[in-house]
């Protein structure tokens, strides 16, 4: 079985209609709501989409060989940084029930990842009642975290800091992990939001791995987005201080989790080989960025699975963990 942890919901068009007017009328007209039928919701999964190279969300799957995915709210969608917070709550909520509509509607094909409303308007205590909705009510498995819920307009804390410990207690509570993944990005951060996708799962990792979070939270699940950033591939830099400290830092590192969504043959056994097999899962993000085909080799650039098919040194048993068994494992499957 291959399941793949990192998808996004595709919706329909509707969704984001939906999304336009909150912020066109900043409440003013109260929550409402998308108004999307099963029609919709499954032509979403059916049609083919010039975003996603004129193919569908299914049919990418079954191309792959995806038996099960667990999907997200698509990140630079989900506007934390807009105001006021109810814009945010509202639009998560939404996307959120999208999400579990989705499931319903293809039984045994998808599981969902909350997304949380998180408006730095309010405490990330308000933000965790969204995931104990969805986790109790919905039957997600998981949720996404946005590192940087400013979106690139301020300086969030670190990772490490305490502001941000009601998250980690209410995923223990659940026993879900978290992908930590970013979300959009604004003036006057100078990234595109793909660029600062890499660059606040890099400062996650950094702010987890440096501080007592996962010392005091023992039994928090957090997986890093995007093969961790640049950690893996810049490993080398952070060894010095670890020794100093009496440890080694590929040690940290395997104290969380990672996906294999990177598009390179050569990345992806980088980050084997630095943090082990058993603390990678397998992602692809498909369809999305990487839907498009490589015209030297004529597959997709999020076709993932070749990729890890194409790597000689991993056993039977290592691709087994990788494409199903740790999933499985990790969110209670």
């Amino acid at each position: 079985m291959i399941i793949d942890v990192h998808g996004h919901v595709s919706a329909p068009s509707e969704l984001y209609a939906y999304k336009a007017g909150l912020l066109s009328h900043r409440g003013a007209h109260g929550r409402g709501g998308a108004g999307i039928s099963d029609d919709q919701l499954r032509a979403a999964l059916e049609a083919p989409n010039p975003s996603f190279g004129n193919q569908s969300h299914l049919a990418h799957l079954d191309e792959a060989g995806v038996d099960l995915q667990l999907i997200s709210p698509r990140p630079y969608q989900m506007m934390h940084s807009e105001s006021p917070a109810k814009l945010v709550e509202w639009f998560t909520e939404e996307t959120n029930d999208v999400i579990a509509r989705v499931c319903a509607l293809v039984p045994g094909r998808f599981r969902g990842i909350a997304g949380l409303p998180q408006s730095m308007e309010r405490s990330p205590a308000d933000w965790v009642g969204e995931l104990r909705r969805c986790v109790q009510e919905l039957g997600f498995v998981g949720a996404t975290f946005n590192p940087d819920p400013y979106e690139g307009t301020q300086q969030p804390p670190n990772l490490g800091d305490r502001f941000w410990y009601p998250v980690w207690e209410a995923l223990c509570e659940l026993d879900v992990p978290a992908l930590i993944h970013s979300a959009g990005c604004r003036a006057p951060a100078r990234e595109t939001y793909s660029l600062h996708f890499i660059q606040e799962e890099t400062l996650a990792v950094v702010g987890l791995l440096n501080s007592s979070v996962l010392t005091d939270f023992p039994d928090l699940k957090i997986i890093v987005s995007h093969g961790g950033g640049a950690i893996p591939y810049q490993r080398g830099r952070f060894q010095p201080g670890a020794l100093r400290g009496g440890g080694r830092f590929e040690d940290r590192l395997r104290r969380l989790y990672y996906d294999t969504c990177l598009y390179t043959q050569d990345s992806i056994e980088l980050l084997l080989r630095a943090v082990g097999v058993d603390r990678c899962l397998f992602g692809t993000e498909k369809p999305g960025t990487g839907s498009v085909r490589d015209p030297g080799t004529g597959r997709w650039i999020d076709d993932i699975h070749h990729l890890i098919a194409d790597i000689d040194w991993l056993t039977a048993g290592e691709r087994k963990q990788l494409m199903e068994t740790n999933a499985r494992e990790l969110f209670r499957l």
